[in-house]
């Protein structure tokens, strides 16, 4: 070819070449001749014709024996459902499997690593100087074996860091049990409380209604102005609004304790509250001994002193690293000449002392950092321990304003509600006024209310205190322990339960 026809080629080539690399690509799209993406900002992208149905989310399972019963769940049963339903306590379930089979792994340092081999090689040499060629297949099994017999704490340095994990793991699911247990259960307050709150404001509503019966009669009689039934009147739309608010509330809290179980919001249940709610009482185990039991027995700081526990570990396991080994090795084999009759066996066995020069100082630097992990592992631990202690301390006196509130509340809806009847025999007999006697029932209202709150308060803070001193079982229970005398109930004819 001449030069210079090679050479127009050449340039062809490079320009071609060039061409190509200065063109931009497009995107590639998922397939089915559906764009990569939206073509502005503003347009809605279309997906691939054959991009698959989104499938709906298989339906919670109930439980046969709980199914008999959803219509009047107690306290044990919701706690079983959002323990089974919960995602976060399978979550933890799973990463401690997963820290036990790392154990289990990590013991095998102890035990000889066996390894076999099978290979076979087809051989053919060149006819070369007068040699024939010569074609040869040989084949054999080999095994090979290497132990380790000694070192400097390494090896029990990495088990024991993984035993630690492995319970720091248990403990956290353990803890994770126990906030579930107790975001099921202030769940399951909220709504036995709204449902409470509905029956009082449905007791408000019939007493606004009274009053203004009372005020239409009177005015009737001549004895009062058409102002007394306006207001009258008013009352009753503000009190029957918020008894619309409070319905709507308690439909919300249904969901939400449904959710929290692990079912769907539109799920057909209710819960029995007079069969799960105990009779409200002081406690009467000290502060101090509750503290000690929390810092003795709270699941996440038992898995904070394994995590620091595992961090001393980790510098046992890198410092044998810098030290020297003892290592045994072996190897057997078997190898045949096919059509040569030549065959047999051969091993070696070799014990090894390895001694650790230099790297760069990259093993020295890797235990300062670990020496400092442990540092910072014991700081948090530490730390933890005084969240524990002040998270104790004060939810305990928590729960014993809750309980001087429920016995206050006891007292005020009591003294309200004769207030209002007297304001409300006043005015029948002339002698009082219409502000009077709506104040009266306004106060009588508020009074319901606080009690209910106050109720809701106690149990929602002895939830939180069992939780926070490490009392609170997989059922819902605890034993901490509360004084014999009950605080003096409300009369059932002043607030009804649910």
């Amino acid at each position: 070819m001449p030069r210079v026809t090679a050479c127009r080629l050449l340039g062809a080539a490079a320009a071609a070449t060039l061409l190509l690399a200065s063109c931009t690509p497009p995107l590639p799209g998922p397939g089915g001749g559906a764009p990569a993406a939206a073509p502005a900002p503003h347009v809605k992208w279309t997906p691939p014709p054959e991009a698959p149905a989104p499938v709906a989310p298989a339906a919670p399972v109930i439980p046969p024996e709980l199914a008999e019963r959803i219509q009047r769940l107690t306290m044990g049963d919701v706690v079983d459902l959002a323990l089974r339903g919960n995602p976060a306590t399978a979550q933890a379930w799973a990463n401690a499997r997963a820290a036990a089979a790392a154990y289990g792994a990590s013991k095998s340092a102890y035990y000889p690593t066996l390894d076999g081999d099978v290979s076979g090689t087809r051989i053919k040499t060149a006819a070369t100087s007068g040699r024939v060629a010569v074609i040869q297949t040989v084949y054999g099994p080999s095994a090979t074996l290497s132990w380790l017999l000694w070192d400097f704490g390494g090896r029990s340095g990495a088990i024991e860091s993984a035993r630690q994990a492995l319970l720091a793991a248990d403990w956290t699911h353990n803890a994770t049990i126990a906030d579930v247990v107790l975001q099921a259960q202030v769940a399951f307050f909220n709504y036995i409380a709204t449902g409470a709150l509905l029956t009082a404001q449905r007791a408000s509503v019939k007493d606004a209604q009274a009053n203004l019966d009372a005020a239409e009669a009177r005015r009737q009689v001549g004895a009062a102005t058409i102002a007394d039934v306006l207001q009258a009147r008013t009352a009753l739309s503000q009190a029957q609004l918020s008894l619309d608010t409070l319905e709507g509330s308690r439909l919300t809290a249904r969901g939400a304790l449904a959710v929290s179980l692990g079912l769907n919001a539109n799920v057909p249940y209710d819960v029995d509250s007079v069969r799960s709610l105990r009779p409200i009482a002081a406690v009467s185990d000290s502060v101090e001994a509750i503290i000690n039991r929390a810092v003795r027995e709270r699941p996440d700081l038992a898995a904070a002193r394994a995590d620091a526990a595992a961090a001393q570990a980790r510098i046992r396991e890198i410092r044998g690293s810098r030290l020297p080994s003892i290592t045994a090795t072996g190897t057997a084999g078997y190898t045949d000449v096919v059509n040569r009759g030549s065959a047999g066996t051969s091993y070696n066995i070799g014990l090894g002392l390895a001694i650790p020069l230099f790297n760069g100082f990259g093993r020295e630097y890797s235990q300062k950092q670990a020496e400092y992990l442990a540092d910072a592992a014991v700081a948090q631990q530490r730390s933890l321990e005084q969240q524990v202690t002040y998270q104790v301390f004060s939810a305990y006196y928590a729960l014993q304003t809750a309980t001087r509130r429920v016995q206050t509340s006891n007292d005020l809806v009591a003294s309200a509600a004769q207030s209002t009847e007297v304001a409300l025999a006043r005015y029948k007999a002339g002698v009082g006024t219409v502000l009077d006697l709506l104040a009266a029932q306004g106060a009588l209202a508020s009074a319901r209310s606080q009690v209910v709150q106050s109720r809701l308060a106690w149990y929602i803070s002895l939830a939180q205190l069992a939780h926070d001193a490490g009392a609170l079982d997989p059922k819902g229970g605890t034993d901490l322990r509360l004084s014999p005398d009950t605080v003096q109930s409300i009369p059932q004819e002043t607030i009804p339960q649910r």
